[in-house]
């Protein structure tokens, strides 16, 4: 069962989640980004080795702690490798003070009626035993909503909360997120569509869960869901916009922490020294720890 002081922490903690679950597709555009080129490696062993390495780095640096990072998302590959001989999630808690989450969705199906849905996720009872032997607190599965479409969104929700169950049932706390497009131009409109039906889904969940939502449209939006008896914790992705932005709208959602992945490590570079990588770690870290605590 999950520990009682993890779930305390993510209850009551001042922070935000870390999101470092970076999969086969996102890899070389965040190892990219972090200044190492597709040329640097080949194969996927090679790719998967660099992206750890990184990961590492920002877990040990000494900005990385529970005081500010709550939790942190992991990929699985992440959760079956070790940092200085202990595995993943086992030093995130021991030795960092952060709670640990794996993301557990295979991607994406094509995009109908407006949303995509989540792939099959084969093995997942496999999968959900072995996070919780590996300490694992939580879980993460992403569909995304494209299109205010009343049936699209309902579709995605029913299946989330589906999935939602299967995490439940072997302890675990799933992060329910059904991601709206920032650039849609129906936002608001899909925003609204989305908790209704989220608030429906709520009324019959059998245990407690968290969610992850885009940045809404209207400040404070989601505050029903924050307020919700059932949700632990509503956290916040950043979904394209840059980190001073996305601090900025977050600050005015009352209750609503990050979980930024490309926000957390934007200026992050293979190239910098340690004491420059800590440094721009850090700041970036307390800027959205401020604007997560904010409200």
């Amino acid at each position: 069962m999950t520990n009682a002081a993890q779930s305390e922490q993510m209850k009551k903690g001042n922070g935000f989640i870390a999101a470092l679950d970076q999969s086969g597709g996102s890899t070389p555009k965040a190892l990219k980004l972090y200044g190492v080129a597709e040329t640097e490696y080949s194969g996927e062993t090679e790719m998967y080795d660099l992206i750890h390495k990184m990961r590492a780095r920002i877990i040990k640096s000494p900005a990385f702690t529970g005081e500010k990072v709550i939790g942190a998302i992991l990929f699985e590959q992440t959760m079956d490798r070790e940092i200085d001989g202990i595995p993943t999630a086992t030093y995130l808690w021991d030795k960092r003070g952060v709670v640990p989450f794996l993301k557990i969705d295979k991607g994406l199906e094509a995009e109908a009626d407006g949303c995509q849905l989540m792939k099959p996720i084969p093995g997942l009872d496999d999968l959900l035993s072995r996070a919780v032997k590996a300490g694992i607190f939580g879980t993460k599965e992403r569909s995304v909503i494209s299109a205010a479409n009343p049936a699209g969104i309902k579709a995605v929700v029913a299946q989330q909360f589906e999935l939602g169950e299967a995490v439940l049932s072997h302890g675990l706390v799933p992060i329910i997120e059904p991601e709206v497009t920032i650039s849609i131009a129906d936002k608001a409109e899909a925003e609204a569509i989305l908790r209704d039906e989220i608030l429906a889904a709520l009324d019959k969940v059998s245990a407690p869960v968290m969610l992850k939502l885009s940045l809404p449209t209207v400040p404070n939006f989601y505050k029903p869901l924050v307020d919700h008896p059932k949700v632990i914790k509503v956290v916040a992705l950043s979904g394209g916009y840059s980190r001073d932005d996305a601090n900025a709208i977050l600050a005015k959602n009352t209750g609503m922490i990050a979980s930024f992945s490309r926000a957390l490590t934007e200026g992050l570079s293979a190239q910098q020294s340690d004491a420059e990588f800590d440094a721009a770690l850090g700041a970036a870290i307390t800027s959205i720890h401020a604007a997560s605590v904010a409200g």
